[in-house]
């Protein structure tokens, strides 16, 4: 019997890149170093979410959440499933995806928004990086950077 192959639909957004399962494991992994430290007694395990609504690392929750969500920007965004078996690489901010339960942030993971098979009684979860205000400062600066690059090549300067 053959394995069917994982993949996420995203909506907007097109899929730029699908890591492979190693590559999703270390992504899932360095997720877990900032935002699961404090999991003890939390199911982390079954729902990473349940970091989130169990108050194990601060969040908002809900409409909060999504409005917070609504005023974050990227280049590109990493959507990670809820297990080690599938993350992609998108050129927009996801508004849904074909998952029960998935996660999406920066690639510098400087927030993260997690989406759950709850929402609107658990979830969805917005949550930023302890160190957000760096992170968020050298996001803006590399944006900065792109942008002037995409003016030089209009102009025909490069």
């Amino acid at each position: 019997m053959s394995k069917a192959k994982l993949s996420i639909n995203v909506k907007p957004g097109n899929i730029l890149c699908t890591f492979d399962k190693k590559e999703s494991n270390d992504i899932e992994n360095r997720w877990l170093n900032i935002f699961c430290k404090k999991k003890q007694g939390l199911n982390t395990k079954d729902y990473k979410w349940h970091i989130f609504s169990g108050n194990g690392y601060p969040s908002l929750e809900d409409e909060e959440a999504r409005k917070e969500y609504s005023k974050h920007s990227a280049s590109k965004y990493i959507v990670m499933g809820n297990d080690q078996e599938l993350a992609v690489l998108t050129d927009q901010r996801p508004e849904e995806a074909s998952l029960c339960d998935y996660y999406v942030f920066p690639e510098n993971m400087a927030w993260t928004m997690a989406f759950t098979h709850e929402d609107g009684w658990l979830g969805p979860y917005f949550a930023k990086h302890p160190n957000y205000e760096a992170l968020m400062k050298e996001s803006d600066t590399g944006a900065e950077k792109e942008r002037q690059k995409e003016m030089a090549r209009i102009k025909g300067w490069c």
